[in-house]
């Protein structure tokens, strides 16, 4: 029947041509692609699709989940689900799907905003107590956390913080369950984690209050949402992205195998060096030991060293006293030298002041016969202007003096 109903949609309807938004693309071993086809105006209608290899080899893109894409095949029912299946048998590009183009501009502008950061990156702690986990009870992401976790660290404790994490009231739940961990502060690091799935499975994810709170979240976030392809806005703002939610297990957590390992290593690095220290001090202590067994040997080489530098000593005692007494002669013959030159020079100066000073005394120009004469009161008369008729004066001779009275005065024409 199944059959018959493949053959007429067929025979009916042809080859078709279908336009709408790729969703859940993937590519098997064999290169066949399945995938589903979304109506690109965000109505429920979703068209299964099959991609064979040799039309799936005729591509010239990669195709991805949320590009607006136009198909050529034709339709079939697909016999083991009794589904609805469109053969497709060339694909191309016309467009970005509404839901994507609405994750590029959420993506723009919340880097512009200093979200997506790497300095506001922390590290993760080295050696966390306990992890917490922000995923649904049901998911098969929780079973591989918690698998991961117990083959590598047994000893750290697991804390489920539950919450929704596909569909519309999956953000707001996600939120809140980070805010429980926050307000708990029970956990060293969050893991936030949920399996692959289509664009629009993973879009709680993208939301803006998610990726806000994961942003803001005190303790150190991993988010691993679904397979290593999947890129999600909240892998930007999370401290470290996982490509698995296995892989957010395995970074969150160092392997306790590894680390007693490497405390091994280290006691066995600690025991050498102890044992290196041990060997040199005992050889030190014997040294000392065998220095301290023989103190006659020590007095005598001291003793020795001793009368060395005592002879040293007298040796240069008496070949320095033979110099410095030359040097002092030299310096006293030259003390000498310079004071008998300091003294005729000192000799010869006072000479020639005192000659200056007899030839400046005016009783030597009175000797030669001239006279000065001054006022009744001493002072010197140096002009006849300076006198008057019936003034009294003094005249003053190499051997006396005598009173005189001005009875004329007379002046004289200037010489030269």
């Amino acid at each position: 029947m199944l059959l018959a109903a493949g053959d007429a949609i067929a025979a009916r309807m042809g080859a078709v041509v279908v336009r709408g938004e790729l969703s859940g693309f993937a590519r098997a071993a064999s290169g066949h692609c399945y995938f589903s086809l979304k109506d690109a105006e965000g109505a429920a209608a979703l068209l299964r699709c099959a991609m064979f290899r040799r039309a799936a080899s005729l591509l010239d893109f990669q195709p991805a989940d949320g590009q607006q894409v136009e198909l050529r095949g034709r339709l079939g029912v697909y016999e083991p689900r009794g589904e609805l299946q469109l053969v497709v048998e060339s694909l191309r590009r016309v467009g970005t799907g509404t839901l994507y183009e609405e994750f590029l501009r959420l993506r723009a502008r919340l880097e512009a905003q200093g979200l997506f950061e790497p300095s506001r990156k922390r590290p993760l702690p080295l050696r966390p107590a306990v992890i917490g986990v922000v995923t649904s009870l049901g998911a098969a992401a929780l079973h591989d956390v918690l698998t991961a976790l117990r083959r590598r660290a047994p000893h750290v404790r697991v804390v489920v913080y539950p919450s929704l994490v596909q569909g519309a009231e999956a953000p707001a739940a996600i939120v809140a369950a980070i805010a429980t961990a926050e307000r708990r502060a029970e956990c060293d690091t969050l893991l936030l984690v949920r399996g692959g799935g289509a664009l629009e499975d993973l879009w709680a994810f993208n939301d803006e209050r998610v990726v806000r709170a994961v942003a803001a979240c005190s303790l150190p976030l991993v988010c691993g949402v679904g397979h290593e392809t999947d890129i999600t806005l909240a892998d930007l703002a999370a401290d470290l992205r996982a490509p698995t939610p296995t892989a957010a297990a395995e970074m969150a957590a160092p392997s306790r195998d590894d680390q007693l390992a490497a405390l091994q290593g280290g006691d066995r690095a600690l025991q050498a060096a102890l044992a290196r220290a041990m060997q040199t001090h005992s050889q030190r202590l014997d040294r000392l030991s065998l220095r301290l067994g023989r103190p006659a040997a020590t007095l005598a080489a001291q003793g020795e060293r001793l009368d060395s530098l005592q002879m040293r000593l007298g040796q240069s005692l008496r070949q320095q006293l033979p110099r410095q007494r030359l040097a002092q002669q030299v310096l006293s013959q030259r003390l000498l030298r310079a004071a008998r030159v300091t003294l005729a020079q000192q000799a010869q100066r006072q000479a020639s002041w005192q000659a200056r000073l007899q030839a400046l005394d005016p009783t030597r120009v009175l000797q030669r016969g001239y006279a000065w004469v001054e006022s009744a009161d001493g002072r010197p008369v140096l002009s006849a202007r300076a006198l008057s008729v019936g003034q009294v004066v003094q005249a003053v001779w190499s051997d006396g003096r005598a009173q005189a009275e001005v009875q004329k005065l007379e002046s004289l024409p200037p010489r030269g």
